[in-house]
This record gives C-alpha cells, structure tokens and sequence, in this order.
C-alpha cells in the first residue's frame, strides 16, 4: 500500500510527543527522534514482528536504539503500539522512579531490549544479539522447524560512528556475515559540538564496506518513505552480509533550529513547540495529543505480532512433540534455569592436589561443565592459549562457508577486540538463550570497562575471565600489571569480582557466576601455581569470604585474595616462630562476602584483635575489611614474577613483618571494633 495521510500523522504525532516530553521535562534530546520519525514508523509498521502484550517471546525482532539519547523516539513508539508504556509514562520522562529514563535500560521499561546510552554501545549489543540469533537458530530449528529467524535492527548515529566499540563491532559483524543484523545510520551531520565537519569528515560507507557490509544510502529521510521502505527490503535480501542503510535526515525536523545543534541536546523553546504542533496540523493547546486513527493502525500491527507469536506457539507444540528434549532446554534456558545435575560437575580438591594456575583451574571447570551447560558460549580476545577459555573439541562459532566453524559453535574468536567483546557478550546475554564467557588479561578488562558497567546496570549474566590478575604475571611488566583495576571493578555496583585463592574457591566462582541469575562475573585469575587450602571447599567459597585457618588465641587477622592467601598461611608460621598467633581468612568476593548475615562476618573478621588485609594491588577499599592494609600503590616491575613479589616484599616475611607492627601499633586501643562494625548501612 502507498503512503498516505495517516502515515504523516503518525510520524508527526511520534515527532510532537517526544516535543512535548523534552519541553516537559525541560531536558531531554528532541532532534534525533523528529528526524527519525519516518524511518522508525516504516520500520516498526512494515517490517518488524513482535507482540507488546508478552515482551519477552522469544522469536521477536530485536530494536537496538545505539544512539540512546533519543530515546523519546523509542518510548513514543512503545506507548504507540501498545506496550505497558502509558501516556503518563510518556509524561513523566526523566523523572525520578519512572519507566521512561534519560536513556534506555532495558530492566526498567517493557519493550527495551538493552541498556543504551553511552554511544556505540547499543551498536554493538545488536552485533551480540545477532550472534545469538544465529547461534540459537543452529541448536534449535530442524526441517520442517524453523522456530528461531528474528531479525535484529538497530538505529546508530554519528556520535556512534565515532566511537571505537563500533568499529570494533562493526568488523566483527563483517567478519562473521551476520545477514540478520540490519543498522540504521543516522546521517545528520550533527553532534553536541556542531557541524560534524569539525571532528568527523570519513566516509562512514567506504568504512562498512571495508568491513564486508551491504551498504545503502537512502540520501531523503526526512519524507521519502517509499525509499526508506525499498531499502529495508533490500537489505532484507541479503542473507550473507550484515546491511547498513545510511539515512540523511535533518535534525529536528520541523523545528525553527532544524538542521542545528541547537535541537540536539536542548528542548524547544515554547514558541518553537507551539509553531512545530500548528505545522504538522496539532492543536499547540493540547500536549501529548495521540489521534485515534495512529492508536487504530498501530495496534493493528501489534495485533499482527501477537497472531505471529501465535502461530509460532502452534509451531513449538509440534515440535515439542517430535523434539521433546530440545524443547524442554529452549523453554529452560528461556526461564533462565540451569540444567539439572551441573553443580556435581565442577571440580573439587583436596590439599594433597597439586598446585595449579587459577587459569588453568578455570579451564578445568569449563571442560567439566561444557557438556552440563549447553548455553554456556566461551571465548577470548585473542588469548586464547593464555586465558585457557577454549575447552578441547570445542566448535568455533564460524560462518559455515569458511570452514573453521559453525553457527552452533560455542567459541568465538573476539579478536583483540575486548570493548567489543564486553558489549557483544551483553547483547548476546539479553538474547535470552546464553550465557556468555569471554577472556583477556584482567589488567585489560579496563578497556572495556564502559561495556562491563552496562552488564552491571543491565543485569546481564555475564562472565569475565580475566588472567594474569597480578605483578604475578612477571616479565611483561608494568603495563600488563593490574594495580587499580580491582579496585575499580569492586566499586561497581551489581558486579561479582571474584580471585579465587584455589581449585575450590575458582569453582565457586563459577556456582555463584552462574547461578546469579541478574549479575555479572569478573574471575580475576594467576598465571603462576597456587597450592590447594586446607579448610577450603565449595560450600565455603560461595559465601564470599570465610576463615580458611582458625587459632582461638590469634593477635591478628590476615585477610587475603588469590595468591596472597597462601603467603598469609606461610607467613603464619613465621609469625609463630616469633611467638605470635595469626589467623587467616580467605575473601575472594566481596560483593558475596557482603550479603552474608551480620552475624557470620563478623565471626570472620571479629573484633577485639587487628586485621591486616594483604593484596598485591591498590589498597583502595580495604579499609572496610581491615584496621591495615598491605597493598602496592605504585605500578609494578618486569621480570621474573618471584623476583617481582621479593622486591616489593611480598613474602611471608615481609608480610608477617607488617602483621606484628600492625600487632604493636593497636595494642592499647580497647576495645578494637571490628572493621566491619560501622555506624549505618550504606546504600546498595
């Protein structure tokens, strides 16, 4: 069917809502949802499927909206269509405890696939959105059976264009052929500063097609809505390349600054609102005006969506039957539950096993549970070898024309790629069939770190694998050494950082990690052998913290992580070749060791005598946990990893040396309130 006038109404009634929202809240960002408007109604009208009432099914085309500032444009459509988005929803944009945010997050507002708003990220969650499309479609769908196929779309503009995780994504997606990912780029020409000819002047097409995109430019967005269409299709068409479509569109569209940064960032001025509404033929007396026949047509489409889904559950009861033990893992994984059995699986020791790498120790629980936990994705930004992510046999996630892989692999090559790698494994987690794992150094989950604080805020399962967690690693020195990064990632609100000190503590690592359900996973893990504790098991590991050895008449806490755990138990007998009695307690997370009941932490870490906590990296944060701290505030040093712990005197002497001082310098402050022991709660 042509377009016509309801279209335009459509169009201009998402453009006066998302004026009316931002001039509302007197903040907020206008211009990207006036210019696309048009392509956002085509879209969401003609080409995708989904159903408002259930959100959550499973076989839904995905919106990624990358460019999450403009976020009223995606708002506008969700209360268009019918999603738990009301008019008062839309009213109380940007307001304290509303389900219409600044920008997307996807565990607030019904109908956002992902947590959007620092740029390039959405771009590349609908890179790892696709992938799990992909992958998903290649366990599950048989002849006959095609119950996985959704198309991902995803909306990026220039401020995306410009940030390096695009790109990173963007030649990823190139490289795996992901012909189900379809991006929008739009081409305004205008960023927060101006004119993007001050900072952004490439060819942003030659750059998609560099990287093995179908590349489309559709040069008027702004009214052309048959080539708008034509595109889409195009693009539709072509099932070996992910497709960009470049859309010129003017900012603002309609407003006196269009064309401008000024309408960027800014709501319209009061008589700009008012001359906008009588240009597009609303009444600038009314705000938030929807006609009928907009509710009429779009709920017409939803109700399209919802007898899709219909259909497909007829589809899925059939199969059911001829498939009864795929769609019993399709519907478990989809409730997020794990498979029955797994937990027997992992790894236990005893203090007789030898000593291991916490890499290598990871490895073995990932080559025990692979087979027990079939959503479980692993990979690597080119560590492979050195983040010992890849168990043996496993299939490369590959397109099948390349011969070195399939779709149903589970093991992906990120490349060195790692702010990618975090924000790909987000989209992939949001997806709703995997959990995702992927590996680099600990000291370059840094740069990620704009990824991992949206797995976070997004409460998104995922697991970092994060080796050479140290001045352990030795001889690639100071720039490889991780000395903040803890700290830094402890800070994070909803993280589980875990440095396991053992066999059994990396395996509850794992438990925690993955049956938290809504909660990333850092595993900070040695590249050097650690020995196998007495008094560690898996049931005390998955508390966070517990008292690895006990003496009734210790003078000192020595609370430790990882690999100082075990210097802390050498330096206890050197401390009692000297007369003093230490205890050592054992805190690989602190996250979990925190929602434990009052009355176990302080069993752990009581008063009445000092604790001293002992890490190889920045002190920051241990003073909760400890009256001292024993720490390294400096960068580290090259050279054999022995060599490197001796010169900053990271030995049992060394440390038992500080254990006594600590001893001496709080034996006339009584009583000694534990360190846990504060005034109030903080907020959490």
């Amino acid at each position: 069917m042509p377009y016509g006038k309801v279209d335009e109404l459509a169009i201009n009634t998402i453009r006066t809502l998302a004026v009316d929202a931002t001039f509302q809240a007197n903040s907020g960002h206008p211009g990207a949802p006036m210019g696309m408007a048009p392509v956002a109604h085509v879209l969401f009208n003609k080409f995708m499927t989904f159903n408002p009432k259930n959100p959550d099914w499973v076989n839904r085309d995905r919106f990624v909206l990358s460019n999450g500032h403009g976020c009223m444009l995606q708002y506008a459509l969700l209360h268009l269509f019918g999603y738990k988005v009301t008019i008062d929803d839309l009213k109380n944009f940007r307001q304290i405890d509303s389900i219409t945010p600044g920008h997307p997050e996807s565990h607030d507002t019904p109908g956002i696939e992902v947590t959007t708003g620092p740029l390039g990220q959405g771009f590349a969650n609908a890179v790892g959105l696709a992938i799990a499309e992909r992958h998903t479609g290649a366990v599950f769908n048989k002849p006959g059976y095609e119950l996985i196929n959704n198309y991902t779309y995803t909306f990026f503009g220039d401020g995306c264009s410009m940030e390096g995780i695009a790109s990173e994504a963007a030649s990823m997606a190139g490289h795996l052929k992901l012909g189900n990912l379809i991006a929008i780029y739009d081409d305004n020409h205008i960023s927060i500063d101006g004119d993007t000819k001050c900072a952004f002047t490439e060819d942003v097409s030659k750059r998609f097609e560099s990287y093995g995109w179908h590349v489309q430019h559709v040069e008027n967005g702004d009214t052309d809505l048959e080539a708008i269409e034509k595109a889409i299709a195009e693009a539709k068409k072509v099932t070996d390349k992910p497709s960009m479509i470049k859309l010129t569109t003017t900012i603002g569209f309609g407003s006196k600054l269009q064309g401008t940064g000024g309408v960027h960032g800014n709501p319209l001025k009061a008589d700009d609102v008012k001359q906008v509404k009588e240009k597009f033929g609303f009444d600038p007396a009314k705000t938030f005006a929807v006609p009928q026949e907009v509710y009429d047509m779009y709920h017409k489409h939803a109700a399209e969506g919802a007898a899709a889904e219909e259909e497909w559950n007829r589809t899925l009861e059939k199969y059911s039957k001829e498939h009864p033990e795929l769609a019993a893992d399709l519907k478990r994984r989809l409730n997020r539950d794990l498979p029955e059995g797994w937990v027997e699986k992992l790894p236990t020791y005893k203090p007789s096993d030898p000593a291991i790498a916490s890499r290598k120790l990871s490895e073995s629980v990932l080559e025990a549970i692979h087979d027990a936990v079939p959503e479980l994705l692993s990979g690597s930004a080119d560590l492979t070898g050195s983040n010992n992510t890849r168990w043996k046999n496993a299939v490369d996630f590959q397109p099948p024309d390349l011969g070195i892989g399939d779709w149903s692999g589970r093991y992906l090559r990120y490349g060195v790629r790692e702010h990618a790698m975090a924000a790909v494994m987000n989209g992939m987690c949001a997806y709703g069939t995997i959990i995702p794992a992927g590996g680099t150094f600990l000291n370059f989950v840094s740069y990620a770190a704009g990824a991992v604080r949206l797995s976070s805020l997004s409460h998104q399962r995922v697991i970092y694998v994060a080796t050479h967690d140290s001045i352990g690693l030795g001889e690639d020195g100071a720039t490889h050494q991780p000395i903040e990064t803890l700290a830094h990632f402890r800070a994070l609100p909803n993280m589980m950082v875990w440095r396991p000190a053992d066999g059994n503590e990396t395996s509850a690592a794992y438990y925690m990690a993955l049956t938290s359900k809504h909660t990333p996973s850092i595993l900070a893990l040695t590249r050097q052998n650690l020995p196998q504790l007495e008094g560690s098991t898996l049931e005390n590991g998955i508390k966070g913290g517990y008292t690895v050895l006990e003496d009734k008449d210790a003078q000192i806490t020595l609370v430790a992580t990882g690999s100082e755990v075990s210097l802390c138990l050498e330096a206890v007998q050197t401390l009692k070749e000297q007369g003093i009695k230490a205890r050592v307690v054992s805190l690989p997370c602190t996250e979990v060791f925190d929602a434990q009941p009052k009355e176990y932490k302080m069993k752990v870490i009581p008063g009445g005598i000092p604790a001293l906590s002992v890490e190889v990296m920045s002190t920051l944060g241990w003073e909760k946990y400890s009256h001292e701290q024993f720490g390294l505030n400096r960068f580290g040093a090259s050279g054999p990893y022995k060599e490197v712990y001796k010169k900053f005197d990271f030995t049992p002497e060394g440390i038992a040396k500080r254990a006594k001082l600590t001893i001496d310098f709080y034996k006339d402050v009584k009583p000694l309130r534990s360190p846990l022991d504060r005034a109030f709660e903080q907020l959490i």
